[in-house]
């Protein structure tokens, strides 16, 4: 069991590092759905590192 799960999570079969992006959520064409339809000033924002958290601080 051991060797199964040491293979199943092997570097060689675990999914790449997804990029840091943000696009807006719209679709090609219009159907019957929730979500608009993509026009040409939908541009995506690339971001090159991971977001960064800021907390706001509470009133005491």
């Amino acid at each position: 069991m051991a060797a199964i799960t040491s293979d199943i999570t092997a570097a060689r079969n675990l999914n790449p590092r997804r990029r840091h992006r943000s696009y807006p959520r719209v679709i090609k064409r219009g159907r019957h759905n929730a979500y608009r339809v993509k026009k040409p000033t939908d541009t995506g924002t690339r971001h090159d590192s991971p977001p960064s958290i800021q907390l706001a601080p509470t009133a005491s």
